[in-house]
């Protein structure tokens, strides 16, 4: 019951705990934060000199002692205390004016379908050490139906793939539960990965993690295109180790990624091969429904529909699904209650 009453007068926050950007809802308010999970550290004082968008600014320009880093890796946290003053600067960025007698806020967090125990544990203590009165976990997927207003309740199956910075989250969801999931730890940071690997093998050419991601975004594609797309291509010749400029076409961006494109693919064909008949027969006429920012790879919704042979919808606004899912959850968030994990209380964590 005082829990209800905190609740009443509390800010409840949903967060999106990303690889590559955190995104931050607010009941009632909307989504307001979306900023990269990057952390710039001053490595002979320890401490933290910026976060989010103005520590992205300073990747791969800063001197020797000063470390750009982000603290998670595959969706998961890989820096506990790194990852604690992230969750901080952006729960004291929600409360930022507000009265100081507030109460602490619940908190809900996604995770990957696919992390151990000690991987929820750490989500769980670090958002409580960030300041949130209670912290409540949501699996990936099931954010992202939620998010793209898809009724997970009901007795059909619903297929969702979210592409995200580190993981690739694939799951059949029915009755408000996941039946069959994947989680594959390729998603848009292993495609920058491979960009990079290939302008080093092809052209002797050391690019810097941003350039790929920006040559990924406006070439990048996963079937040939109607009109060939061209994006220069800027580093360090790696024989001279002077600047180099070569221009590459959306042919070259497609062959440095496609053995990642065809891991994704066959991972959705092989959780459409394992999912119950009934279900499935559901998904054939709902179709498969694709978020994350790895979706909007240009035609890799017509790849997997060609693998699947199931048709593939993007959900609109991709980028937010997720953390509109938390969002959702947290409109009704006492109602939700028995089928959120609940670590805390010391439950058998059920799964949302």
């Amino acid at each position: 019951m005082f829990n209800k009453i905190l609740g009443k007068f509390s800010q409840d926050i949903g967060i999106d705990l990303g690889t590559a950007n955190t995104l931050v809802y607010v009941s009632n308010k909307g989504i307001v934060i979306n900023e990269p999970s990057v952390v710039a550290i001053n490595q002979k004082t320890g401490r933290v000199l910026a976060i989010g968008e103005e520590a992205r600014r300073m990747v791969g320009k800063t001197p020797a002692h000063i470390v750009a880093t982000r603290p998670l890796a595959n969706g998961v946290i890989s820096n506990f205390e790194i990852t604690e003053q992230m969750l901080k600067y952006f729960i004291d960025k929600v409360h930022s004016g507000s009265s100081r007698f507030l109460p602490r806020p619940r908190v809900v967090v996604d995770i990957p379908s696919g992390v151990t125990e000690v991987e929820r544990r750490a989500v769980i203590d670090a958002a409580r050490a960030a300041g949130a009165r209670e912290v409540y976990l949501i699996e990936e997927p099931m954010a992202a139906a939620l998010g793209a207003r898809l009724n997970v309740q009901e007795p059909a199956g619903t297929m969702v793939v979210d592409i995200g910075g580190g993981t690739t989250e694939i799951a059949v969801i029915s009755l408000g539960g996941i039946v069959t999931s994947q989680s594959v730890r390729i998603a848009g940071d292993k495609l920058n990965e491979d960009i990079i690997n290939f302008a080093r093998d092809e052209f002797n050419l050391l690019l810097g993690e941003r350039t790929a991601e920006d040559i990924k975004i406006s070439i990048g594609s996963a079937l040939p295109l109607e009109e060939s797309l061209t994006a220069p291509m800027r580093g360090r010749d790696l024989i001279t180790g002077l600047p180099k400029e070569i221009i590459v076409t959306d042919k070259h961006i497609r062959e440095a990624i496609s053995s990642s494109v065809d891991i994704l693919a066959r991972a959705i064909k092989a959780t459409v091969e394992q999912t119950p008949p009934e279900l499935l027969a559901d998904i054939m006429e709902k179709g498969i429904v694709m978020s994350g920012g790895g979706s909007l790879l240009r035609r890799f919704d017509e790849r997997v529909e060609k693998e699947t042979q199931i048709p593939v919808h993007i959900t609109e606004d991709a980028l937010t699904a997720v953390v509109r899912g938390t969002g959702v959850v947290l409109e009704d968030l006492d109602g939700l209650w028995e089928v959120l994990v609940d670590m805390e209380e010391n439950q058998t964590p059920p799964r949302l």
